[in-house]
């Protein structure tokens, strides 16, 4: 009796081993200091010179290839500063989908599009585990300096793979993180380098299709839903 007691606890725990994977946190608290943020306090941290991806903004765009009448998502999209350049190349034809799991950046995003007359702008509140976009609806996900925050990477992907429409893609620009040549915040802050995070995204149903050498700082790469 009290060995077969033993036997069942081991096949419980080894049954409940999966489940408690998947209920963790990959970056447990990787987004605390933007649950409340001050918009305006981050965009002028965000859209600073000096920050590579903001330095780079146009560069980045152009690559993307965005055309007239193309539905983007911008994943994490901050203070908007992507969302509005898509908007202008996508046309009244187009929709931009500015999502953040912050209500205050979501908010703000909102009033920017709205003072710069861009109506094709929608804003989407995401959550940690999905980002709350329409099914098959997104021809482009773009997520800058956003991987290394989600908390559940292999829920996130998989939301992101839903919302994309066949043979849509996925640009995703983050920090390098290299002993020797990343520096220290980049080393304690960001959970994964590029190879971990393309090995994490191709295995969610995606594949690898180019990347960019634009930038120093940050890896650029894109996929395609399969």
């Amino acid at each position: 009796m009290v060995r077969a007691g033993i036997v069942l606890v081991a096949a419980l725990c080894v049954l409940a081993a999966p489940l408690a994977a998947q209920g963790s946190s990959d970056s447990p608290g990787g987004n605390r200091y933007y649950q409340s943020p001050d918009f305006y306090r981050w965009q002028a941290m965000f859209e600073s010179e000096g920050r590579e991806v903001f330095d780079k903004r146009q560069q980045i765009v152009a690559a993307l290839d965005i055309r007239p009448g193309m539905t983007v998502a911008d994943v994490g999209a901050g203070t908007g500063v992507f969302s509005v350049l898509f908007a202008r190349i996508v046309g009244d034809a187009g929709v931009v989908l500015a999502q953040d799991v912050a209500d205050e950046f979501v908010r703000g995003i909102a009033s920017r599009a709205s003072r710069e007359k861009l109506p094709n702008v929608r804003t989407v509140l995401g959550g940690e585990k999905d980002a709350r976009l329409p099914p098959a609806s997104v021809d482009l996900v773009f997520v800058c300096d956003t991987y290394h925050h989600f908390e559940y990477p292999q829920a996130m992907l998989a939301s992101l793979h839903a919302a994309l429409k066949p043979g849509g893609r996925l640009a995703v620009i983050d920090y390098e993180k290299i002993p020797g040549r990343s520096g220290t915040w980049v080393m304690g802050h960001v959970r994964a380098g590029r190879e971990t995070v393309i090995a994490e995204i191709e295995a969610a149903g995606f594949r690898r299709h180019k990347s960019h050498a634009l930038l120093r700082e940050n890896f650029f790469v894109e996929f395609v839903r399969q």
